[in-house]
């Protein structure tokens, strides 16, 4: 069950008092049912207030399991119980108690004496962990405390599961006592330029100066295959753990729990294309169950027919799910035999292969027939890419490897910022050679500028529910259709009531599509339409015919009708790529003028964010010009995706309408690589404003009105400062002069969002042509009115 006695800044207290708080109000609910189940939680629980003052004995987590259960019985659905990885918990304490069905079944599988223990959690970690959060949360100092938790247990074959734990604290208190002190900010700067200081620590924030009441809820998700392919990529990447003795075993285990096959053997050959041969690989521990004990082996000797067109040709992958079937079948041929005499009995062959050619076998094995098959060979397209980039880093020089070792790390990255990512790619391998653990370290910008636009489809989601609306009500009809006739020809009560069923879900939908009825009506076709359907086939041709009719109408993979939809998505699959060309296009200019990182997300339109500043130009000097002159040409590009789209607008199946935003943001900032989402974000709680704003800036509304901020045919301009709003005033009157807007302006105030307050913004109405050689500029009501004629 774990231990809460050690050194710690926490006392822990277990208490279910927060959570027993919401029962009390739930008491006094007027829905019957709410109320008496609060009542029944909170007469379980009243003969036993230490339940809820809090204890420090674990052992009486045992005795009141029961009435902890009870407790506990909404925060841990029954129902859910066989799904859900979940349990109470202490956090830095390893006491877990109240765990689901399926988490218990996970630790006695895991073996009679087995305990569940938080990796690389040490006492002296632990201590600055919690540390941080009493700064946070009781001090009120913002400290990124943050960090990833796992559980590494085995499963009932001895091979490892690694599972990610989140926590929710809404059911804990922290509480000074006597021995806690106050805090200055100047003493969380010493803490700070002190991060591994324990003595330090525990001076400022002294042992046992703080109580922790109550208890957390781990929800756990197995991250088993995410986290195999992590340490695949890492060990392969690592030029350290490459040329160690154990590097062969240790990625030996990491595939076993990657293919959950506790037999499983790695090997590997080389390719020579010249001489059409396997060579042997060497190495540390690294075997070839092609070759046996040879150096080499002629390919026309090493495979057999079938397995070296597949392999060596075809370049996929080559299974072998029963050895002594198929070594009977040949009648001892190679691979089967070597295989055979090896007592190999299932194997996947995996060609490495770099721009089409062949630089080696991956050779899996198992001394169980069925383990490895053509099914889970499918797994290897996730890590295959890091064998090939291993192989190929064998072979070419320094700067090759470098971005190869990027490209395994953070994936594609910005050209305007991969300088930086070459450098600390040069670290990772120095410190690969001089026996460090090498690790990627985050890449950090500071002092830049962001820019930020978006043209939004207006009113997507309504126009997607239309087309869902409509081709449910076609495919119903349809099926009604069929249904009628087969009334006529069988006077079958069950005919009935199906009509009866669509004819209430035609009513249902008619008005408002509602977000489970998509659903449903996919369940009650899968269950009661398509048996029925089955059956028909074989009453008459007349049927046949019909139900023939009706299917080629319908997507034979979701049994739905996929008419207006596909209109629905192709016209905003067009949009969009038609919109990121325009920008994407321009974007090769802008980076002329002056490098900035640049990244464009297509949703329901297209996003894009900026951030220009001299950390990132790297050898060049920054001056604000170049950010005023960004600007203006991220204005200009804007109007230039309105124009292209309602240049399109007439091509479209969905006629739809765009509304464009930009947001201003005057503070220089930092951005973050974060790279467990491999992209850059704003970096810190004071730069998380400017997050906030864009998430929720085109959803915003005019003060005091009901009008929405973002309205077709004008660009609106968000923005909190007047010197912001003279420089776009500037900038919109120039392009007044190049016939980009009208002189229709208007400035509002904008309602406070959430945590946001105090932002303006100027609303331009943009002019448009019907191509770039037309002089002749429109309104948005003149160029519907145009495109109309």
């Amino acid at each position: 069950m774990g231990s809460i006695n050690k050194d710690m800044p926490l006392q822990m207290l277990i208490s279910f008092d927060k959570l027993l708080q919401q029962y009390d109000t739930m008491a006094r609910s007027d829905d019957p049912l709410l109320s008496s189940r609060a009542k029944y939680v909170l007469e379980t629980q009243a003969p036993y207030p230490e339940l809820r003052d809090g204890f420090s004995d674990i052992k009486l987590l045992e005795k009141h399991k029961d009435i902890i259960r009870v407790i506990l019985q909404d925060s841990f659905a029954e129902v859910l119980s066989e799904n859900e990885i979940k349990a109470a918990s202490l956090p830095y304490f390893d006491v877990v108690f109240n765990k689901s069905k399926r988490f218990q079944k996970i630790l006695e599988n895991a073996g009679k004496d087995f305990k569940p223990f938080i990796r690389n959690q040490d006492e002296g970690i632990d201590y600055i962990m919690a540390s941080t959060v009493i700064l946070k949360f009781h001090y009120g100092f913002n400290l990124d405390f943050s960090r990833p938790y796992f559980y590494d247990i085995p499963d009932a074959n001895g091979v490892m599961h690694h599972y990610r734990i989140l926590y929710n604290a809404d059911f804990m208190d922290i509480l000074p006592t006597d021995l806690a002190k106050e805090i200055t900010q100047t003493d969380v700067d010493k803490l700070l330029e002190n991060p591994e200081d324990l003595e330090l620590w525990k001076e400022m924030i002294p042992p046992n100066s703080f109580i922790s009441k109550g208890f957390v809820i781990s929800n756990m998700f197995d991250v088993t295959a995410e986290h195999t392919i992590s340490e695949i990529k890492s060990n392969l990447i690592s030029s350290d753990k490459r040329g160690s003795e154990t590097f062969i075993s240790d990625l030996q285990e990491t595939f076993r729990s990657f293919f959950k096959v506790k037999e499983l053997k790695i090997g590997f050959v080389t390719y020579n294309s010249k001489d059409d041969q396997l060579e042997r690989v060497y190495g540390n521990g690294i075997e070839s169950f092609l070759l046996k004990e040879k150096d080499n082996e002629l390919c026309n000797n090493a495979l057999c027919i079938g397995s070296y067109d597949k392999i060596v040709n075809e370049k996929g992958y080559f299974a072998v799910p029963d050895v002594d079937k198929y070594f009977k079948l040949s009648e001892g041929i190679a691979p089967y035999k070597g295989l055979h005499e090896q007592g190999i009995k299932s194997a996947i062959f995996a060609p490495i292969v770099n721009e089409g050619e062949l630089l080696g076998v991956l050779e899996l094995v198992s001394t169980k027939k069925n383990q490895l098959n053509g099914v889970n060979a499918t797994k290897l397209d996730d890590v295959m890419p890091y064998i090939v980039a291993a192989v190929v880093r064998s072979k070419i020089e320094e700067e090759n490897l470098i971005d190869a070792i990027i490209q395994n790390e953070c994936t594609s990255v910005h050209k305007s910022v991969h300088w930086r990512f070459e450098e600390e790619a040069k670290q990772f391998i120095i410190d690969g050679l001089e026996g460090r653990q090498p690790s990627f370290n985050e890449i950090v910008f500071k002092d830049v500028y962001p820019l930020y636009g978006q043209i939004d489809i207006k009113g997507s989601s309504q126009a997607r529910n239309t087309a869902i609306q409509r081709d449910l009500m076609i495919q119903l009809s349809n099926i009604k259709e069929v249904l009628n006739a087969a009334l006529k020809i069988e006077k079958l009560p069950v005919y009935e009531e199906l009509i009866y069923r669509i004819d209430n879900f035609i009513e249902d939908i008619k008005e408002t599509l509602f977000s489970n009825s998509e659903q449903t009506i996919f369940d009650f076709v899968y269950a009661d339409v398509i048996p029925i359907f089955n059956h028909l086939n074989k009453q008459s041709k007349e049927l046949a015919k019909m139900v023939k009719e009706y299917e080629n109408t319908i997507n034979p993979e979701t049994h739905s009708y996929y008419d207006h939809r596909k209109q629905y998505d192709d016209s905003v699959m067009l949009i969009n790529k038609k919109l990121a060309s325009v920008i994407d296009k321009h974007q090769e200019e802008a980076q002329e003028m002056f490098p900035h990182f640049y990244e464009r997300y297509k949703t329901d339109g297209i996003e894009h964010n900026m951030y220009i500043g001299s950390s990132i130009a790297n050898d060049r000097d920054f001056d604000p010009l170049y950010l005023k002159n960004l600007r203006l040409w991220q204005l200009q590009v804007m109007c230039e995706m309105e124009n292209k789209y309602y240049n399109l607008k007439p091509e479209l199946d969905v006629q739809l309408d765009v509304a464009s935003l930009i947001l201003v943001y005057s503070t220089s900032l930092s951005i973050r690589f974060r790279m467990d989402e491999k992209q850059f974000d704003v970096d810190g709680t004071y730069n998380a404003r400017y997050e906030i704003i864009k998430k929720r800036i085109d959803k915003s509304f005019i003060k005091g009105t009901n009008e929405r901020l973002t309205q077709k045919g004008k660009l609106s301009i968000v923005y909190s400062q007047k010197k912001d709003e003279l420089e776009y005033l500037r900038y919109i009157s120039f392009l007044k002069s190049k016939g980009y807007f009208t002189n229709n302006i208007e400035i509002v105030e904008l309602e406070g969002l959430q945590g946001v307050s105090g932002l303006k913004a100027i609303r331009t109405e943009i002019l448009y042509r019907k191509n770039k050689e037309d002089k002749k500029t429109y309104t948005y009501e003149d160029l519907m009115e145009e495109l109309k004629a």
